[in-house]
């Protein structure tokens, strides 16, 4: 009988991650090792020093801090503010609240939609942008809004969108 190739669970992890990455993940983790409560300022800084928090790192986040692994997931999914996901480069925020989408958000959306070839929630395979859709971004007499990063697009006409997206490496 042929012998079973046994999976090595850390393999993939070192698939996608460096070294280097690896490492900042683990100096984190042993900084806040001691410190109670410490799950969230660990998990901000892991996803800021790799992008976003895949079930790998939410493994090794939770078997270093010593805390069951359905807690780091629960805190995780419960904040909208951490991703599981890759994310691009650059956000892009299209506003669909009521002012933006009676005055074309949804125009701008499908014009984003089809420029990017990605929808809500999905980034480009080059990395370059994620999409988003939010529902008020605090600007309504400029709406239709959409924000890039920082930056807040007003009365957005979809014939903009590929002039504006080429602003952004």
């Amino acid at each position: 009988m042929a012998a079973i190739e046994k999976e090595d669970p850390g393999r993939q992890i070192r698939d996608e991650f460096t070294g280097e990455e690896l490492a900042a993940v683990d100096d984190i983790i042993e900084r806040y090792r001691q410190k109670p409560g410490s799950l969230i300022p660990v998990l901000e800084e892991v996803q800021e020093t790799i992008g976003y928090l895949p079930k790998s790192i939410m493994a090794r986040v939770a078997l270093g801090l010593r805390v069951p692994r359905s807690e780091v997931y629960g805190v995780v999914t419960f904040y909208s503010f951490f991703t599981m996901v890759p994310k691009g480069r650059h956000t892009i925020r299209c506003c669909l609240g009521t002012a933006c989408y009676v005055r074309g958000g949804k125009k701008t959306l499908e014009k984003l939609r089809e420029t990017l070839k990605v929808g809500p929630g999905e980034t480009t395979g080059d990395k370059r942008f994620s999409l988003e859709t939010v529902r008020c971004l605090g600007a309504c007499g400029l709406a239709p809004v959409m924000m890039v990063d920082d930056d807040t697009y007003r009365q957005v006409k979809p014939s903009q969108i590929p002039a504006i997206l080429n602003e952004y490496e």
